[in-house]
């Protein structure tokens, strides 16, 4: 258990300084470096790279150490044309079901990704839930799993086009459809919802 824990610190560590841009793209992290940072032994830090490497958030290079997979222009671009098919087909689905309260868990939601926070990994999960939510509308476990990762995943992107260029200008920008999908939904115009969730997605790094 104890082991398990260490390595689930180490693990969660490593993704906060990839977040913040400590670890930027390509930066190469060794064991002893972490085993230096953390105090721990070799093993949880090692299971944590490990696991980061099973991910494709890492890469490991023999004797030297791991390296920070940057995510490319095309691996965005597939990652949002799934997602594209996945949220506006189980949005449409789901449509029926929604109900007041879920409306208004919605724009509670919605009001957390308008908060203003210095804190970039804080920023894209209130953003993540707010999709997943609408995904969940379609009642269907195994596609809401799915979209729980490919956010996971877009995450790091997210950070990665932060730090890049997005600093230049508000982020708050980036979600300005969501007040527009909520209220579509509230006035029970599905296709309108959908047009403005397309232009939600489009704007990921526009």
């Amino acid at each position: 258990m104890e082991k398990r824990n260490l390595k689930e610190i180490v693990y969660s560590e490593v993704m906060k300084s990839i977040y913040s841009s400590e670890y930027n793209p390509h930066k190469i992290i060794t064991e002893n470096e972490l085993i230096k940072r953390f105090g721990y032994s070799k093993s949880p830090i090692r299971d944590a790279l490990v696991s980061l490497c099973h991910e494709g958030v890492l890469k490991s290079i023999p004797r030297y150490g791991y390296e920070v997979v940057p995510l490319t222009a095309e691996d965005i671009h597939h990652i949002q044309e799934y997602r594209k098919v996945v949220e506006t087909s189980f949005l449409r689905l789901g449509f029926s079901n929604i109900t007041d309260r879920e409306l208004a868990s919605l724009e509670e939601l919605n009001k957390s990704c308008w908060k203003e926070t210095e804190d970039l990994m804080e920023r894209w999960i209130h953003n993540a839930d707010f999709h997943t939510a609408l995904i969940s509308f379609a009642k269907n476990p195994f596609v809401y799993e799915e979209l729980q990762r490919c956010m996971n995943v877009l995450g790091r992107a997210y950070a990665q086009l932060h730090w890049d260029k997005w600093n230049r200008f508000s982020l708050l920008n980036d979600m300005k459809n969501h007040d527009l999908i909520i209220q579509s939904l509230k006035e029970k115009n599905i296709e309108q919802a959908v047009f403005h969730l397309e232009n939600d997605l489009n704007d990921f790094g526009a």
